[in-house]
């Protein structure tokens, strides 16, 4: 443990990026890649850095799982502060310090400010669905404050010790990547203190599919009709 804080980053596929992805990151942060099956060569370039923890899973998982199992690690460690990001470089490293100059929140969202090679649906659906979390996260009736966030759907974001035990103590619904509007939910609605920060994104895939939209329609609903938290 060199700092008191990590990144955990969930990799399916990614022998073109992770090698250089680690480089890049290892400046700043403990690194821990969850290797969610990939069948290319991640999991053997991950092995060649001693100072990288890996965890890998026989089968595949999808974000929520590879996200918890990486936070319990974390939490098993003493890491302050623990960050999520893609390892597809759509997320650039050197922003991390946007990240771990900001102290005394929960959680830290990102909001992508500065954009490349963003198609305009995915761009589109990205104000939609903000919209739509902005609107469904806070119970009616609730004294809470409206929320008026940026960008709910970015992986990019830094949790406290605080809000990973809650999410870790939390039977999580999320099966894809609704699993960054779950934790957000679950978060702002036991009052923990939530902030953001200005991100450049640079587009390189997608994963966006059928499963995916269904999967986030279903955690609008459930954040809309229930109370839970």
């Amino acid at each position: 443990m060199k700092k008191d804080r990590i990144v955990i980053i969930p990799a399916y596929n990614e022998e073109a990026t992770i090698c250089e992805l680690i480089k890049r990151v290892n400046p700043f942060v403990d690194i821990c890649i969850v290797n969610d099956a990939s069948k290319d060569k991640t999991a053997e370039i991950v092995k060649s850095f001693h100072d990288v923890k890996l965890i890998s899973h026989e089968k595949n998982t999808h974000i929520p799982q590879t996200i918890l199992d990486g936070m319990r690690y974390a939490l098993s460690k003493g890491y302050e502060q623990i960050i999520t990001m893609d390892a597809g470089l759509s997320h650039k490293p050197e922003e991390l310090p946007n990240f771990l100059n900001i102290k005394d929140f929960d959680l830290v969202l990102s909001i992508r400010k500065k954009t490349k090679n963003v198609p305009l649906l995915r761009k589109i659906l990205s104000k939609i669905a903000t919209f739509l979390i902005n609107f469904a996260i806070r119970p009616i009736g609730s004294e809470l404050p409206y929320p008026k966030f940026h960008d709910v759907t970015s992986g990019y974001r830094m949790y406290s010790q605080r809000a990973v035990k809650l999410l870790l103590d939390r039977k999580m619904r999320a099966r894809t990547f609704d699993f960054h509007t779950e934790a957000l939910m679950l978060i702002f609605r036991n009052g923990l203190q939530i902030t953001e920060t200005p991100i450049s994104y640079d587009f390189s895939n997608s994963s966006l599919n059928m499963r995916v939209v269904r999967d986030s329609l279903s955690m609008f609903f459930n954040m809309l009709f229930s109370k839970r938290k």
